[in-house]
């Protein structure tokens, strides 16, 4: 596996050739406007559409890393990661909590699961347990590989249920409401059911695929100076007070008020339009930056662990613009077909579905245009008018049809190692050393995803 950056590059490269084959732009508008239209209008044009979803996708995962390393729940997981006795326990284990964490949000899923992986390891090379540290840690990616889009952060469903969302027209003219309210879709039956038995099937694979033979290769092989640590978060610490200047920074009055605004202002915005329509990227962001200001209650410690953990955010930040270029690229309509290289592609796979298998064909053309755009907001403003579109043909409810796409891009996570940069940080281990196991969850899980995601009621 190459280095994710290196990732997105390779995925421009292929994103132009897919262009240049599907919508033969030589043929229309020769060598110069070609260029132009490919380079400048689709990539360069595609860079920056995204900033808005890149700071939210952002804040999405600093303020879960910021909860994950408090103290508190630092030693909660560790705790935790003292239970298991060997592999299988372990990978089961991480697995478990990893999809838990990734129902509340997938950034907490992602730093959480990666600090009881390395918790696990760490412990067992203290305690002398021979426990395989690389499937453990691929375990701990379960939840950004499988569940998190049928969760509180889920991108699709959230921005469906934002107000002038960039469906809002295309939803008003098919169902005469420019939102889809979460009732319909990571509340609804149909997508609770999923989760569940997807998690129980995700547990049963890890079980199977941990190694309970051969060579162990332990946390010390990846991380010698984990096992010199304390079992304590490395951003607790006793501030001290010597000036006003320190009593204002470490002012627990300051916080609980400041908290306390936050929470007046979301009771309100629930109470007005209830939790399944009130809940988007922004409620749910302003949620999680109150409820860390509340756990830590403390300004200046809050800022500073905050400041730490933007360094999580480092493989967000700069390639989350060169996959905007590839949304550019893909999404971007040729004047002379009337359509870009997304739609042709979605609309192709789309012709050959019919009402009973169409959640499986969501599912799959949200995981193989995923490889190209690893966000689930960007994908679905790529192909998300197609699939609410071609869905609403089939007269399968657009909820289902949110539902299936979020399963589908939440499972080519699992080839795809752009998310997983802070959990590979975290952990000290390389995407070579542990994709092997997530990429055998993704072949392994998928016919069990088929039948449920098809045969469960909607």
């Amino acid at each position: 596996m190459p280095d994710p950056f290196i990732f997105a590059i390779i995925l421009t490269i292929i994103a132009v050739v897919i262009d240049l084959i599907l919508l033969r732009p030589f043929q229309y508008v020769g060598l110069y406007g070609t260029v132009e239209f490919i380079v400048y209008k689709a990539w360069y044009g595609g860079f920056w559409k995204l900033l808005t979803f890149s700071m939210q996708m952002t804040l999405i995962l600093v303020t879960g890393y910021v909860i994950a390393y408090h103290p508190l729940v630092y030693r909660v997981l560790a705790r935790i990661a003292s239970l298991p006795q060997n592999t299988k326990q372990a990978a089961v284990l991480a697995a478990f909590v990893s999809i838990l964490l990734s129902y509340l949000s997938w950034g907490l899923s992602l730093i959480g699961g990666a600090i009881l992986a390395r918790e696990i390891g760490r412990q067992a090379a203290l305690t002398g347990k021979k426990i395989h540290y690389p499937v453990v840690v691929a375990a701990a990616y379960s939840g950004l590989g499988l569940t998190w889009h049928w969760g509180l952060t889920a991108s699709a469903p959230l921005l469906m249920n934002t107000p002038g969302n960039f469906l809002a027209k295309v939803l008003t003219e098919l169902y005469g409401s420019e939102t889809i309210p979460l009732s319909q879709t990571i509340f609804h039956p149909y997508t609770i059911i999923n989760f569940v038995l997807i998690t129980i099937a995700a547990i049963a694979i890890f079980w199977l695929i941990s190694p309970s033979r051969g060579e162990v290769k332990g946390i010390e092989r990846f991380d010698p100076t984990a096992t010199s640590e304390s079992a304590q978060s490395t951003y607790e610490t006793t501030p001290k007070i010597e000036t006003l200047a320190d009593r204002l920074e470490n002012s627990r009055t300051l916080a609980l008020i400041t908290v306390l605004l936050g929470l007046t202002a979301i009771a309100i915005e629930l109470g007005t339009k209830g939790i399944s329509r009130a809940l988007n990227l922004n409620t749910m962001n302003f949620i999680f930056l109150m409820t860390g200001l509340l756990l830590y209650a403390n300004p200046i410690r809050y800022a500073r662990v905050f400041y730490k953990s933007v360094i999580s955010a480092a493989g967000v930040i700069l390639q989350f613009h060169f996959y905007a270029g590839i949304f550019g690229l893909l999404n971007t309509p040729f004047d002379p077909l009337g359509k870009s290289s997304a739609q042709i592609i979605a609309e192709a796979i789309a012709d050959i579905s019919t009402p009973a298998v169409w959640p499986v064909v969501a599912f799959l053309t949200a995981g193989i245009v995923n490889l190209f755009i690893p966000s689930g907001g960007g994908e679905w403003a790529a192909i998300g008018e197609i699939l609410v579109r071609a869905g609403a043909e089939l007269g399968v409810p657009v909820g289902k049809t949110v539902i299936a796409y979020g399963f589908g891009d939440s499972w080519t996570n699992l080839l795809q190692p752009f998310w997983a940069i802070p959990l590979l940080d975290i952990t000290r281990t390389r995407a070579r050393d542990v994709f092997g196991y997530t990429i055998a969850l993704m072949l392994l899980i998928a016919p069990v995803a088929a039948i449920t995601l098809t045969l469960i009621p909607y």
